[in-house]
């Protein structure tokens, strides 16, 4: 574990436990590894999508949110890994703090590495990686896909062509709400003592 722990030291610099209630701990790994969307309400609205690699939630903000349409192509933009038990986190990171604003759990579940030749970690290091979502609203298969941005490296986001793909169907508009709490960003926020707007 300490390759993992050593990985978690830039999201440990940009938080003050003191202050934010997000996890400074990495939590344990469970029998298959897991994968996390999260709605953030922070300066601009996103989603952070998360997989469980060798110890960590490697973690990319994916501005548009994933989408069910193999044609289309998510912009996703890499972060700093994330403690393990950052996948159950809900809440609201105080003004002042680090990705201030209020976080939804909008999806999570488990997911299988579809490529035999090689684990998630190695595939991301080559550049593109698939997986098989095996979530409560998102199933089946995604691409992680590097490119080259003007401001640097940047990822696309893919649903690949399975009988999962949809190009009718708009999760992040239909299904807003916290596959958790079941509660909407608004509701998390008001409950929090914050104002929404």
């Amino acid at each position: 574990m300490a390759a993992s722990r050593d990985t978690l030291t830039r999201y440990r610099e940009k938080r003050d436990p003191r202050r934010t209630p997000e996890p400074m701990e990495n939590g344990r790994q469970g029998d298959r590894p897991r994968f996390v969307i999260q709605q953030h309400a922070a300066s601009t609205m996103h989603y952070d999508f998360r997989l469980e690699v060798d110890g960590v939630l490697k973690s990319w903000a994916v501005p548009k949110g994933p989408s069910t349409d193999p044609r289309v192509k998510r912009l996703a933009i890499p972060t700093e890994d994330h403690p393990l038990a950052y996948a159950d986190f809900e809440g609201v990171i105080p003004e002042g703090e680090y990705g201030a604003g209020t976080v939804l759990i909008w999806d999570r579940g488990h997911y299988r590495n579809l490529a035999d030749h090689a684990s998630i970690a190695e595939q991301l290091e080559e550049g593109h990686a698939t997986v098989w979502l095996e979530g409560e609203k998102l199933r089946g298969g995604y691409a992680l896909i590097r490119t080259h941005l003007e401001q640097g490296e940047g990822w696309l986001l893919v649903k690949m062509e399975d009988e999962a793909a949809d190009a009718r169907r708009n999760p992040t508009s239909i299904e807003p709400e916290s596959v958790v709490s079941g509660r909407s960003l608004e509701e998390i926020t008001r409950e929090a003592g914050r104002d929404p707007t």
